[in-house]
């Protein structure tokens, strides 16, 4: 290949990467599926780096199979544009989602309104192409680190708690209280040192919750 297509080459890759958000992220998992391409009909989880940093999620739920398709920083519209790159190559049995923290943390604009939406478009585009995969929505956390965040996140999720209500095969799952301490502030001994992410205690208060709603 000639000198000058090779440096046009590396400019459109490089363009291509600053136009999509999370793009190295998203190869990565095309990288993995290509070398070994994970069981259909698993239960697939999809949200931000919650779900990414539970890199031993399989040995918390030994009697699934777990597809982890979490990507650090994600909004909601992340996973609206991924969608068909991160939920429909795996055909899955059921979908977990942990997103919106980001949404919120990334602007002082994006209000609950703008969050609830968010997640009604991922919801609507789900359904569009499996209306019967039940789906689950934990909650956002509340973490030392984003504690400032807390009333819109709690508005947030009481939005989205609302519209689940009203769907089938859809549940909304509360992981708010049982992260407080008794004081009602977030426990310190979940987290890692960034006050953000959680440790294997953190993950195992989850893996509680979210186990019984786990369809067989």
């Amino acid at each position: 290949m000639k000198p000058i297509m090779c440096l046009l080459l590396l400019v459109l890759t490089s363009l291509t990467c600053d136009a999509q958000p999370f793009y190295t992220d998203i190869q990565q998992f095309k990288r993995q599926d290509s070398i070994a391409m994970p069981a259909q009909h698993a239960f697939l989880l999809v949200g931000s780096s919650s779900f990414t940093k539970w890199v031993d999620v399989q040995t918390y739920f030994p009697k699934h199979t777990i597809i982890n398709r979490g990507f650090g920083g994600a909004t909601l519209l992340d996973l609206i544009r991924y969608q068909r790159d991160i939920i429909e190559p795996y055909n899955p049995k059921q979908i977990v989602i942990y997103c919106g923290e980001n949404d919120i943390a990334a602007s002082d604009t994006v209000d609950t309104k703008e969050v609830a939406k968010r997640f009604k478009t991922l919801y609507e585009n789900i359904r569009a192409k499996y209306p019967e995969i039940p789906i689950i929505y934990i909650s956002m956390k509340p973490s030392i680190s984003r504690w400032a965040l807390k009333d819109r996140m709690i508005d947030a999720n009481k939005s989205i708690k609302k519209y689940l209500e009203r769907k089938k095969k859809a549940k909304f799952l509360s992981i708010w209280e049982i992260m407080l301490d008794k004081n009602g502030m977030p426990l310190k001994d979940i987290f890692t040192d960034d006050n953000l992410h959680m440790n294997a205690k953190g993950y195992g208060i989850w893996q509680k919750f979210i186990e019984p709603v786990l369809v067989e």
